[in-house]
C-alpha cells in the first residue's frame, strides 16, 4: 500500500525542487493533513498541500507537471517578481467593484476559471463542482475539450454562458461538429488552443506516476472517449492539428457565431496577426508551463501582446497567478481578465465544490485588499501607472512554495 507520507517525502526530495527549501519544509510539516475544513485554508498554497494529501500521485503529477525541467513553469511564477506595484494614496476606496465584462460575458470578478481537462481525476463531481462554484461566486468559466463531463451538463450547472476551449483535432469535420455542439449548449465564445502543435515532454508527470501503486488499467483501459467526442470515431485521430495556420480563424467563423479567441499567444507579432485575421480575443498563455520550454513567464509576454493589440480586442492572461497582487499586476499591464487553472483544481481535489469556492474567496479577498491599498476602487481604475517593471526576477529559491 502506497504511504502518503512517503509520497510527500518523494516530492520534497525531487531533483526538480531541490532549490526550494520552503517547499520541502512545507511538505515535511504535512500542512495538508492538518486542514480538514476549507474555511481553515488561508491561501492557495495551503489548498495545494491539502489536495496533495487527497489526490493520487499519478493524477497529482498530471496537474503539477511542466515540461522538460519545469523551467517555464517556474518562470510563470518568478515573472511576477519583476513587476512592482505603485500605490496611489488618498483616493476614495470605500466602495469596491471587481466586476468585468469581456466579450459580453459579465462576471463579478476578473478571475476566470481556465480550462483544465479531466477534472474527474481530482474529484468525483469533476467539472460540475467547478461550474457550480463559479455560479455561486459569479465567476466566468472556460470548459476544456478534454472535460470529464458533457458540455451540456456543465452549462446547466453553471447556469450562465460558458466559453469552450477547443483542440481542433486533425479532422476538420470533427472540429465543425464540436463547434456546433458547443454553440448549441449555449457557449458564447470558443478559445482555440494553438500552443501544442507537436506534443510535449512532461517529465514530472512521469516521475510521480512511478510512485503510484494503483492499477492504471482500471481507469485508462479500454480507452475512454471524452464526452465531447461521443459519436466521433477517434481511432487514429490527433487531438491537435499541426498544419493549422492563421486562416483557421476565418474557417471557424464560417461554422459558428461564437466569438473566436486565440489561446496560446506569447509574442506581439502573433497578436497582431490574430487581430488581422479577425480574432475577437487573445489569451496570453503557455499552457501553464506545459507546452514549450521557453523559460519565459506569461506576465513577461503580456506587455508586448497588449501593445500589438492596441486596445482593438480584449487580452486575457493565465499562468502562474496565485495571489491577488499577481492579478493586479496583470490588469495594470493591460489584461482584461486573468485566468486560473491549478489553484481552483487544488480546491476541487481538496474539498470539491466547497474547495473551489474557498479558492475564489481567497483570491478575491487578496485582490480587493490590493485594490483598496493602491487607490483603485474599480477594475477600470487599474492602469499602467500602478505598476513598474523593475527588470529582474527574484533568484530561484526565494519564492519557496510559490513555485507551482
Amino acid at each position: 500500500m502506497f504511504e502518503r507520507r512517503e509520497f510527500l517525502k518523494f516530492l520534497a526530495a525531487s531533483p526538480l525542487l531541490t532549490n526550494y527549501s520552503a517547499f520541502a519544509q512545507e511538505v515535511e510539516e504535512t500542512t495538508g493533513e492538518r486542514l480538514t475544513d476549507p474555511s481553515e485554508v488561508i491561501n492557495v498554497f495551503e489548498m495545494e498541500a491539502v489536495a496533495r494529501t487527497k489526490v493520487p500521485p499519478a493524477h497529482f503529477g498530471y496537474l503539477v507537471t511542466g515540461v522538460d525541467s519545469d523551467g517555464t513553469l517556474r518562470a510563470n511564477r518568478e515573472g511576477y517578481t519583476r513587476f512592482q506595484i505603485r500605490p496611489h494614496r488618498l483616493v476614495d476606496v470605500s466602495r469596491n467593484d471587481m466586476s468585468v465584462n469581456v466579450l459580453g460575458s459579465e462576471a463579478q470578478s476578473p478571475f476566470f476559471l481556465c480550462p483544465v481537462g479531466g477534472q474527474g481525476a481530482f474529484h468525483p463531481d469533476a467539472e460540475l463542482a467547478s461550474a457550480r462554484a463559479a455560479a455561486v461566486k459569479g465567476h466566468h468559466m472556460i470548459l476544456s475539450t478534454m472535460s470529464s463531463t458533457a458540455i451540456e451538463a456543465v452549462a446547466e450547472a453553471r447556469d450562465s454562458p460558458l466559453w469552450f476551449q477547443l483542440y481542433s483535432t486533425n479532422r476538420w469535420e470533427y472540429t465543425e461538429a464540436m463547434l456546433r455542439r458547443a454553440e448549441a449548449a449555449g457557449c458564447t465564445a470558443v478559445a482555440l488552443t494553438i500552443d501544442l502543435p507537436g506534443g510535449r515532454n512532461t517529465e514530472t508527470d512521469r516521475l510521480l506516476a512511478r510512485e503510484d501503486d494503483r492499477d492504471c488499467a482500471v481507469c485508462h483501459t479500454p480507452p475512454r472517449v471524452k464526452p465531447i467526442f461521443e459519436g466521433l470515431n477517434m481511432r487514429g485521430v490527433g487531438i491537435t492539428d499541426p498544419s493549422l495556420t492563421w486562416d483557421v480563424i476565418g474557417r471557424m467563423k464560417e461554422v459558428t457565431n461564437m466569438r473566436v479567441i486565440i489561446k496560446g499567444v506569447e509574442v506581439g507579432t502573433d497578436a497582431a496577426l490574430a487581430v488581422q485575421h479577425g480574432a475577437d480575443g487573445i489569451i496570453v498563455s503557455n499552457h501553464g508551463g506545459r507546452a514549450t520550454e521557453t523559460g519565459r513567464g506569461t506576465i513577461e509576454c503580456l506587455p508586448e501582446v497588449v501593445a500589438a493589440v492596441n486596445g482593438r480586442i480584449p487580452v486575457i492572461i493565465d499562468g502562474g497567478i496565485r495571489r491577488g497582487t499577481d492579478a493586479f499586476k496583470a490588469l495594470a499591464l493591460g489584461a482584461s481578465a486573468v485566468g486560473i487553472g491549478r489553484p481552483y483544481v487544488w480546491g476541487l481535489g481538496a474539498f470539491g465544490q466547497a474547495g473551489v469556492e474557498r479558492v475564489l474567496d481567497l483570491l478575491n479577498r487578496e485582490l480587493a485588499i490590493t485594490m483598496r491599498g493602491s487607490g483603485t476602487p474599480t477594475i477600470a481604475d487599474i492602469g499602467s501607472s500602478y505598476v513598474l517593471d523593475a527588470g529582474h526576477r527574484v533568484p530561484r529559491g526565494r519564492l519557496g512554495r510559490d513555485i507551482l
